[in-house]
């Protein structure tokens, strides 16, 4: 069937973490490492978590710990006293403004692009209630007929249920849903338990043995979208 509604994860989709503050939060407790080792290290240290055994016993707040933790040994950073107190800074930041606030500059053409085809769009997202003024802030949330954002709704991917209350508020039809997300065990595997195909945005290359779509940016959605790849 046609496409006719996409939800879209945020972190690692529409946003990105602002990996300049995190090296810079990293120098001044004493841990020399650039934002381009951290951008690099990230794909993998994803990679890494994203298996089942890790997401069945974590939630988002631990597996944030242990993200960022596998990023820094991957860039090369030892863990220490330094690094858990550089990301208990940046913990905090996060809880007031929101860590993720680098947006692309090819999201916003492609969110105006799917929009001007017709599709409804709505994000769901794991995130600490602060996703929808953040959205706003970085002037996205216009583009969405809903942000589902999993500490408002009690629920946090991959339960099937937060999907549930996304096609409800959206007044969506599973059939006709496509879900895109980072994460397998995550965000596909979410989506197909509430009956939505899962897309995985695999920017690293790393998911090769994974059963569903796969795209490499998200220029390649809108591409899918008008080859009518997923009807």
């Amino acid at each position: 069937m046609p496409v006719e509604t996409i939800f879209l994860d945020a972190g690692g989709v529409l946003v990105y973490p602002n990996w300049q503050r995190v090296s810079e939060t990293l120098s001044r407790h004493g841990i020399a490492v650039g934002a381009g080792a951290l951008t690099a290290a990230e794909p993998h240290a994803k990679r890494h978590l994203d298996c089942t055994n890790t997401i069945q016993v974590t939630n988002d707040t631990s597996r944030g710990w242990l993200y960022f933790n596998l990023i820094l040994e991957r860039a090369g950073v030892a863990l220490s006293d330094r690094t858990e107190a550089a990301l208990a800074e940046l913990h905090e930041y996060h809880q007031l403004h929101n860590l993720w606030e680098v947006v692309p500059p090819h999201v916003p053409a492609v969110l105006a692009a799917l929009g001007a085809r017709g599709l409804r769009l709505a994000v769901v997202s794991n995130a600490n209630g602060t996703l929808r003024a953040h959205l706003r802030r970085l002037g996205l949330e216009p583009n969405f007929a809903c942000v589902l954002d999993s500490c408002e709704e009690g629920v946090e991917k991959p339960d099937p249920q937060i999907f549930r209350h996304a096609l409800a508020r959206s007044g969506a039809d599973a059939a006709t849903t496509i879900h895109v997300g980072d994460l397998f065990q995550v965000d596909v595997v979410g989506a197909r338990a509430a009956g939505i195909r899962g897309v995985l945005l695999d920017e690293g290359g790393l998911y090769g043995d994974v059963d569903c779509p796969r795209l490499r940016s998200l220029r390649d959605l809108l591409r899918a979208i008008d080859r009518r790849a997923f009807d």
